[in-house]
């Protein structure tokens, strides 16, 4: 009896082991990430690199000469129109303008007399004791001192002009920068260097380049008189979004010939002078819209030997099958896909290396990033909150003390 006992033992302990090593043998399903795809709407982008430019910009040159005795702005600061920049030593135009009136009172002088002259010569003609041909020298000498007296007076105008332009004033509101003229230095009138340059700086211009084929495709789309509504972001050099969004201002009606390319200017308000003249930005513009397509984030895509985009979905019954995509362009994180997937389709993003075409997996959905964010956030608020909670009374055990 013994015997038969020990025999049975043996042959449930074998049965035991071997069903043990069978399931040892079969492993479960791979678990892998996925994102379940809808079709959806975009709008098409392309970015464009692009230089930033003031609105406006005037160069403050003299328009006389001298010695500069004042600079009356601070470099670097705001300045509005008709606000006083340098003074030029100004004694010798004030000379000027004193030899100028003097001529003037002169030539009136002058005047005075050519016309009492005329008037008595034209009386003495009337009584017939004086020649018509003295009449005509005395209204002759008349009109020539009345010219003379306008050249005089030219030359006036002239003089208070030139001292005028001694106060050298802004023609443009913006912000000044530095001064290549400093107090002594001497100016010419229409020298080549500037004293200073003044920038308006809000709004500023971005003037970018786009293929003329990319041009004509929007204006078919949606029509030339689209081209002012468009609506721009900006992204700075150091990869951030400019916050104020731009809109497109003019288009230059010429391709270039080289390049086929075409300038395009876009205007951005600039009210805290950050975006400077010369700057490097990228300008994002809307190309149009792409209707019925899908955002596949560029992880759960992937390349053949061919170069040729792919990637790999999860069938109803949890098999991996590969798609071949066409894809139009990137959209930030993912790819704007067109053709290649269906409605529905559950696309593996994470865990690849573990997923082959044929293969059976165990798909679980990919959370949102922000929302797997906040239920990080809020599992470390909790787990910070028991530390700091006060430990709680131990009951003391039965038949204790």
């Amino acid at each position: 009896m013994a015997s038969f006992l020990k025999s049975a033992a043996a042959a449930v302990l074998f049965a035991l082991v071997a069903s043990s090593g069978a399931s040892a043998q079969t492993p479960p399903p791979p678990t892998v990430s996925v994102v379940t795809l809808q079709p959806q709407s975009v709008t098409l982008t392309s970015t464009l690199p692009g230089r930033v430019h003031a609105s406006s910009q005037a160069e403050v040159r003299p328009q006389v000469s001298g010695i500069v005795t004042e600079r009356l702005f601070e470099e670097g600061a705001e300045v509005e129109a008709g606000e006083l920049l340098y003074r030029i030593d100004p004694v010798s135009y004030e000379a000027a303008v004193a030899q100028a009136r003097a001529s003037v009172a002169q030539a009136e002088a002058q005047l005075r007399a050519a016309e009492r002259e005329a008037e008595r010569v034209q009386t003495l003609n009337e009584r017939g004791i004086s020649s018509a041909a003295t009449e005509d020298d005395a209204v002759s000498a008349r009109d020539a001192a009345a010219a003379a007296l306008e050249a005089a007076r030219a030359q006036l105008r002239t003089a208070e002009i030139d001292l005028d332009r001694t106060e050298i004033r802004a023609r443009l509101a913006g912000r000044i920068g530095f001064s290549e003229a400093n107090q002594g230095a001497l100016v010419t009138a229409s020298q080549t260097t500037p004293m200073a340059i003044i920038r308006a700086l809000d709004p500023v211009h971005v003037d970018v380049t786009q293929s003329a084929a990319d041009l004509l495709a929007w204006r078919r789309r949606e029509g030339p008189a689209a081209d002012g509504q468009r609506e721009v972001s900006l992204t700075l050099a150091d990869g951030s979004t400019y916050e104020p969004k731009g809109k497109l201002s003019a288009a230059e009606p010429h391709v270039d010939e080289q390049t086929g390319v075409v300038v395009l200017r876009m205007s951005f308000p600039n009210p805290e002078n950050l975006l400077l003249p010369g700057m490097y930005v990228q300008v994002e513009m809307p190309t149009g819209t792409a209707d019925n397509v899908f955002l596949i984030p560029q992880e759960g895509v992937t390349r053949d030997r061919r170069g040729n985009p792919t990637a790999l979905v999860v069938t109803a019954e949890n098999i991996v099958e590969t798609r071949n995509l066409s894809i139009l362009q990137d959209y930030g994180a993912d790819w704007i896909v067109d053709e290649g997937l269906e409605p529905g389709d559950r696309v593996i993003v994470a865990g690849l290396q573990k997923a082959a075409p044929g293969a059976t997996v165990t798909p679980e959905e990919r959370q949102d990033p922000e929302a797997q964010a906040a239920e990080v956030e809020e599992t470390e608020g909790q787990q910070n909150t028991g530390d700091t909670a006060p430990e709680a009374e131990v009951p003391a055990e039965a038949g204790g003390e």
